[in-house]
């Protein structure tokens, strides 16, 4: 997403200033854009909602087509194979659905089952992962994807110049991502980690924290100064009781799969779970390469994890914060 502030920010000296330093210790040096610059500044002057969600709209089904098609392709999948698609975003809205809409356009079965996710933010990728591994653990003989998609610079507020606002545009970015999964009747035709368990998080009186404000503007970013805080309360207890009832301790996890949010987020992931800088490496060059990606952070980590994996058998966690305040937990085998 570009850094498109706003005019309050905008109109003095200090507050470019400002600008620049929060663009710095953001820790993104490269952002990709769904559109090119002048056609996001352009879309400053569209007030009605309609007009911008319609651009996300054919925006978000271009890109998918392209990442669900790429996905399949080097998996060696047939669309016609796939039994089940999930697909997750929270910077527009689709009805029909995202995977209704590309359905026919790739060349799926008419009886794809179809999971559409809204609403869960940065921790879609992980409750996406979730579900993959439930469907399949339900149907071991079928294979199932999940897509991600996030456009936010086709939702960011360019004449909000709101503190929040300011910081969500030195952090977010566009993407989209798919996962290609096997069932366990199937597993041979799988190269990534097995998807063992998963758990959710919901942190109590914490809802006002973090999320979306939706209105005849569009979507206005809700991000609370205490997200680091309510992250390292948080977050070892949400890991410690997951972990626990799979046998295992956090110095037995070999790859550590973080949405991280931003450097703040970040830091205290690492401070509540006592991680060395190794082991959130993959998710600053995430940051740092593409920025936030919402839902798609953690399938990024996860795809560059899966050029270079641990030994086999070698135990790795997804992690996620998102809207509720909720933690979403993945426990991987490679």
């Amino acid at each position: 997403m570009a850094t498109l502030a706003g005019a309050t920010l905008m109109n003095s000296p200090t507050g470019v200033l400002m600008l620049r330093k929060i663009e710095a210790n953001a820790g993104v040096s490269a952002r990709h854009l769904a559109l090119p610059l002048d056609k996001l500044v352009e879309l400053a002057d569209l007030d009605d909602f309609t007009q911008t969600n319609q651009v996300w709209l054919r925006t978000a089904l271009d890109l998918s087509e392209q990442a669900l098609t790429g996905a399949l392709n080097a998996a060696a999948v047939r669309p016609g194979e796939v039994d089940a698609i999930i697909s997750t975003t929270v910077t527009g809205l689709a009805v029909p659905s995202l995977e209704a809409r590309l359905a026919q356009r790739v060349g799926l079965r008419p009886d794809v089952r179809r999971v559409p996710l809204f609403g869960n933010g940065c921790a879609g990728g992980a409750a996406g992962l979730a579900l993959l591994r439930d469907y399949l653990c339900a149907h071991p003989a079928q294979i199932a994807v999940l897509l991600a998609v996030e456009l936010c610079s086709l939702a960011y507020q360019q004449k909000d110049g709101s503190m929040a606002n300011i910081v969500a545009g030195s952090l977010f970015g566009d993407g989209a991502a798919v996962v290609v999964a096997a069932g366990a009747h199937r597993a041979g035709e799988s190269r990534g980690p097995e998807l063992v368990d998963s758990a959710s998080w919901l942190v109590p009186d914490s809802q006002d924290a973090l999320g979306w404000e939706i209105g005849s503007y569009g979507f206005r970013i809700r991000l609370a100064p205490e997200v680091p805080t309510l992250t390292e309360d948080h977050l070892p207890q949400a890991v410690h009781t997951f972990l626990s009832r799979n046998d295992l301790r956090t110095d037995r996890i070999g790859s550590w799969i973080i949405h991280g949010g931003g450097p703040k987020v970040l830091t205290a992931v690492e401070r509540a779970l006592g991680l060395p800088p190794e082991a959130t490496a993959l998710t600053r060059r995430s940051m740092a390469n593409r920025g936030n990606l919402s839902s798609v952070s953690v399938i990024d980590v996860l795809d560059t994890a899966m050029g270079n994996p641990p030994p086999t058998g070698t135990p790795g966690l997804v992690a996620a914060m998102g809207p509720g305040f909720a933690v979403e937990l993945v426990l991987l085998r490679w």
